[in-house]
């Protein structure tokens, strides 16, 4: 079992900046990717980030040039660097990790994005 933790959501004016963060404990042998899905109220959760591996990263087009993922494999950690910050970003934003073809989520931790 993976147990993931998030911290780093809060309130932000638009055109801020926001660190999220993902760190994954419990057994954890190799995993393979890791990344970041949001869920905005009333729509479908929707992949903003991930990284695989070490190296390999892909974006939602929504957040191209503004969000950066990043792995410190030595925590076991994930980053999501959020810039530029939009009111459409507001959602709850999840950690996700896969190891051994299991899928782990966290919590989840609330980004708001208003004035």
């Amino acid at each position: 079992q993976v147990q993931l933790v998030e911290s780093g959501g809060g309130l932000v004016q638009p055109g801020g900046s926001l660190r999220l963060s993902c760190a994954a404990s419990g057994t954890i042998t190799s995993i393979s990717a890791m990344g970041w899905y949001r869920q905005a109220p009333g729509k479908e959760r929707q992949l903003v980030a991930l990284i695989i591996r070490r190296i390999n990263t892909n974006y939602a087009d929504s957040v191209k040039g503004r969000f950066t993922i990043s792995r410190d494999n030595a925590k076991n950690t994930v980053y999501l660097q959020m810039n530029s910050l939009r009111p459409e970003d507001t959602a709850v934003y999840y950690c996700y990790a896969v190891q051994s073809g299991y899928t782990y989520w966290g919590q989840g931790t609330q980004v708001t994005v208003s004035s």
